[in-house]
């Protein structure tokens, strides 16, 4: 991998990752159009580990409470406040995606990648999307999160391991169907991935210098190297950071409907680049 690219995806992943418009497939994407490779799913799940470090330092008050809270409601019965709960939430939702990831390993990393599949996959929940926000009631404060609350946005946040479903995406939809307001569910959207992100990045990171992560399904797939890879994630936790902040305020004041027309509009552009032979779809 040389520099510029592994500047480019890392500015790809902090832009995008906490969007709704899936990062996974946007560095499949711009991998494929400008560099004509494929990053590999590995290279996702380590920079995303800068990401995910943008969240526990904007989210560090919030993150500390719930800990404390658990650690102590684990202790003492009568300390099982709405935080323990809530901590336990965020433990449980995270499950679906951890187990899913385990088992289909070998898909998310060849076949999930297909270029056809991940256009098609944006335009898809890009309707999802806006069903979500045409007929969410957004009724539901912050604190009236419930276990199975985090159950269905966890298992939402489960297909994401296709490129273009949008972990973001996934679970802000099912937070909108089930009644909690935009910002709710775009705060515990952020908090639910921080255990599936972390456990995910950690064990791809061996996987980038493995040699035989080359060759996935006959497409090829650059390695970076450490500096790259450390440039990349650092990048990613920087613009990261800056896009939690702009979401936040953005869904207080308004609606989603801008990252559906931009994912429509993006899957419709991949797939007519590979119908007409411009990129390959693996």
């Amino acid at each position: 991998m040389g520099w510029l690219e592994a500047v480019v995806l890392g500015i790809v992943q902090g832009l995008t990752e906490f969007l709704p418009v899936s990062s996974s497939a946007h560095l499949r994407i711009t991998s494929a159009f400008f560099f004509g490779n494929d990053a590999g799913a590995a290279f996702t799940a380590v920079t995303q580990l800068g990401t995910e470090t943008a969240v526990l330092i904007y989210f560090f008050s919030d993150i500390w409470r719930l800990l404390r809270a658990w650690f102590v409601g684990l202790a003492r019965k009568d300390e099982r406040g709405y935080d323990y709960k809530l901590a336990w939430y965020v433990i449980l939702g995270s499950i679906p995606i951890g187990v899913l990831g385990l088992a289909f390993e070998d898909v998310i990393k060849g076949p999930a990648r297909n270029l056809y599949l991940n256009a098609t996959v944006l335009i898809v929940f890009a309707l999802v999307l806006a069903a979500a926000e045409r007929y969410s009631r957004q009724r539901r404060g912050p604190d009236q999160l419930t276990l199975r609350d985090g159950i269905v946005m966890g298992c939402a946040q489960a297909m994401a391991l296709i490129p273009g479903v949008s972990r973001s995406g996934g679970t802000i939809s099912a937070g909108l169907f089930l009644g909690l307001e935009r910002a709710v569910a775009v705060r515990f959207s952020f908090l639910l991935a921080l255990p599936a992100v972390f456990a995910s990045g950690l064990t791809q990171t061996p996987d980038i210098l493995e040699p035989s992560a080359a060759d996935v399904q006959g497409s090829l797939v650059v390695v970076p190297s450490i500096p790259q890879m450390i440039v990349a994630t650092i990048i990613a936790f920087a613009l990261g950071y800056a896009s939690i902040a702009w979401l936040l305020r953005f869904v207080e004041n308004h609606t989603i409907y801008v990252f559906v027309w931009y994912r429509v509009l993006l899957g419709l552009v991949v797939l007519l680049a590979v119908s007409n032979g411009v990129v390959p779809a693996t």
